[in-house]
């Protein structure tokens, strides 16, 4: 099983979004958790916007990076361009990636739902390429 980190700066919007898709659209075949740099909350847009598209994330927390191993993940996933103030053992996984999306902090709910939609897209690319890494 691939075990995944997604990490962002606060782990309060996008990153809770990758994992909520990632949990939902993965079906079992991987581990996911999502952390940040920093901590805060979950925000409540990003709450909303996964829950018009059936994936509750209400239950989720912001988790501090500095609480997990990079040893127990085989893909981390920067969803913000923080990968290069990640610790190095953290880039240096089978997988890892900087996706950069925009922050929709402070920004109307369409903001949100765009940065949704591309966070969709690109946790399918993931899971198609973590298939093919886990044959």
């Amino acid at each position: 099983m691939q075990h995944v980190m997604f990490v962002c700066k606060h782990n309060s919007r996008r990153s809770q979004m990758a994992e909520g898709f990632a949990r939902a659209l993965g079906d079992g075949r991987i581990s996911v958790t999502s952390s940040g740099l920093e901590t805060s909350a979950v925000d409540p847009l990003a709450v909303q916007v996964m829950s018009e598209v059936g994936i509750d994330i209400s239950h989720q927390t912001s988790k501090p990076l500095s609480d997990f191993n990079p040893g127990d993940y085989n893909a981390v996933i920067s969803l913000c361009g923080c990968g290069v103030h990640l610790p190095v053992e953290w880039v240096l996984r089978s997988v890892f990636e900087d996706w950069q999306l925009d922050d929709p902090c402070g920004q109307p709910i369409e903001t949100f739902r765009r940065i949704r939609d591309e966070i969709r897209e690109q946790v399918l690319q993931l899971l198609e390429k973590l298939s093919h890494c886990s044959r």
